[in-house]
């Protein structure tokens, strides 16, 4: 391999080295689109924590691992003689020229706003010219997207044909709403243990909470995931904590009664100088 370490085709020629069946890596020749799919997942998120610490040396690696991936997938497309790397990479290039035509063409967009608004005109004829007929304003949205990034997509395309609160007021107030709701459906549970159909109520319940909180976010200008994954690190930095401060006083915290634990989480709180 001569191609510099710096140079993609470097890269390529790894894989195709790993997927080699004369003297490849066994564990890479066992690999499909479907089993490495978890992981492409997975690389992207690892992205996103490295931004959220501001940790560039990191994100460098996680920038790398995330291209493997690409390369990983081209690579089987490849194989299996559907296309290469370089058909991605001319895909993408013509999308972005495609979808930009106030950059690389005669039209105009005086700010993000107008930009956005153009690109998803733009989708929305080439959905027309590949002979989708959804012409629905939630088209193209993927399945494939987690729940909660699937919500705020949803919410945003509803609102750009006005359909939308018209403060964060009434979804403050429909989130108190479901939230009852949710404390009815308890009860019911808890009066029919074993009772399918409550239990289903309490989780379409739970997802209409969910639902409007990720609008909450929305209305806020708050990215869902973003903020869920830093409660995700405060939780588990305090937590940590909590175990620390109660290994330090000889006593684990599984030995530990409730309240017990709730002091710790209240001292470290307080020990944040009272975040929360």
């Amino acid at each position: 391999m001569t191609d510099s370490p710096r140079d993609i085709r470097a890269l390529i020629a790894i894989m195709a080295r790993l997927r080699d069946p004369d003297g490849g890596c066994p564990w890479d020749l066992a690999q499909d689109f479907a089993s490495i799919a978890p992981y492409t997942i997975e690389e992207a998120y690892e992205v996103a924590d490295a931004i959220d610490r501001g940790d560039l040396d990191d994100l460098r690696d996680e920038l790398g691992d995330l291209l493997l991936q690409v390369v990983f997938h081209a690579r089987m497309a490849e194989e299996a003689g559907a296309f290469a790397f370089g058909d991605v990479v001319a895909a993408i290039c013509d999308k972005m020229v495609r979808r930009h035509p106030h950059v690389f063409g005669g039209a105009a967009a005086e700010d993000a706003g107008a930009a956005t608004r153009g690109w998803e005109a733009i989708k929305r004829e080439e959905r027309r010219a590949r002979g989708e007929a959804d012409a629905s304003a939630l088209a193209g949205i993927s399945r494939g997207l987690p729940e909660w990034q699937r919500a705020a997509k949803l919410q945003q395309r509803a609102a750009r044909v006005g359909f939308d609160w018209p403060s964060p007021a009434p979804v403050i107030a429909k989130l108190r709403e479901e939230l009852g709701e949710v404390e009815a459906e308890f009860d019911a549970v808890a009066a029919a243990p074993g009772d399918a159909a409550a239990q289903a109520r309490l989780e379409a319940e739970l997802g209409d909470v969910l639902f409007v909180a990720a609008n909450l976010a929305r209305h806020a200008g708050v990215d869902v995931g973003r903020a869920l994954r830093g409660a995700n690190h405060k939780f588990e930095r305090r937590f940590r904590a909590m175990e620390a401060m109660a290994a330090a006083e000889g006593a684990p915290l599984e030995a530990r009664s409730l309240p017990e634990q709730e002091a710790l989480w209240a001292r470290v709180k307080q020990a944040e100088d009272g975040t929360c």
